[in-house]
């Protein structure tokens, strides 16, 4: 949970994960919509998706493979991943590179190149940062120190350099320039994509839904009919051709969303009908409007509902 996402935020969603999942068997056999849901708001779903398809393999396994190469098969585990279990429950003498530990290396060998681009480069150096006999006999010991480090003296801002027990053998230290590194490139600025979702609910305030298709942003996740998220504005004209369903639609204003790698601006519609047809009740769901936050929503669409509701 604590990928690409803050302490405060992962704290509540955390204890109530492990209450509803208390095992990896239980989280194995549980739907992944169920998942899904409790992960909603979190963002960067995909991590959920893996969790749940690697819970069911561990189990499938009859346990946690116990070296690297095992851990790097299971659905959604990377290189830091995979070296941090390994070195901390099980002992293997190798070096989890986070980011943490990319700033220490930096520091340590002065690597001036920005990242991203360094960042094969840190890892590779890292390898070497337990070559000591204490460092190898005690792996999971010098794993967490090396967080330690980086969360406390070897700071991103005024490094306690005084302080470091590495301070005598640091390059960056005796050049000076500690503080300025890991350099990074200039941020790219997020180009912005458009939308339209359309909120309609008929008269036992049931709302229509549907499910994202199973690859992609978002994947499997649960949305408001809606377009396509494209870089041009959608027109009126040309959203409302694609609304699910023929009705008063009034446009209720726009919701902004930041991903990773984009903006999203989404219009959304809302409108009331007397009843769904069964044509239009199969092109996706229905569900009580006062029942959606229990549902996998994104956090996107939790505003874009929050704002038809509110016109409506």
């Amino acid at each position: 949970m604590l990928q690409q996402t803050t302490v405060k935020a992962v704290g509540p969603y955390y204890h109530r994960f492990l209450e509803k999942f208390p095992t990896v068997e239980a989280l194995a056999a549980a739907d992944r919509d169920e998942v899904l849901s409790a992960w909603a708001g979190l963002g960067y779903y995909s991590r959920a998706r893996n969790l749940h398809a690697c819970a069911q393999q561990v189990v499938a396994l009859g346990g946690f493979p116990k070296d690297v190469a095992g851990l790097r098969a299971l659905p959604g585990v990377g290189a830091y991943t995979a070296a941090a279990v390994a070195a901390i429950a099980f002992g293997v003498p190798v070096v989890p590179v986070d980011g943490n530990v990319e700033r220490i290396t930096a520091r340590l060998f002065a690597v001036e190149e920005p990242l991203p681009a360094a960042r094969k480069t840190l890892a590779a150096l890292a390898e070497g940062l337990n070559t000591d006999k204490a460092a190898r006999a005690r792996p999971s010991d010098f794993a967490q120190a090396l967080f330690d480090l980086g969360a406390s003296l070897c700071s991103p801002r005024s490094p306690a350099c005084g302080l470091c027990p590495w301070r005598e053998s640091c390059a960056a230290q005796k050049a000076g320039i500690a503080a300025t590194l890991p350099r990074k490139a200039p941020k790219v600025a997020r180009p912005v994509r458009y939308g339209a979702h359309f909120l309609v609910m008929d008269a036992a305030e049931q709302i229509l839904l549907r499910k994202r298709p199973e690859t992609g942003l978002l994947a499997a996740m649960t949305e408001l009919p809606g377009t396509d998220w494209r870089s041009e504005r959608w027109s009126e004209a040309g959203a409302l051709a694609q609304a699910p369903c023929t009705a008063s639609w009034q446009a209720c204003g726009v919701v902004r969303h930041v991903f990773t790698h984009f903006t999203l601006e989404v219009t959304v519609y809302a409108a009331r009908v007397q009843h769904f047809s069964n044509h239009v009740a199969q092109t996706g769901f229905l569900a009580p409007a006062g029942r959606v936050a229990g549902l996998s929503l994104p956090s996107v669409m939790l505003k874009c509902i929050k704002l038809g509701l509110k016109a409506l």
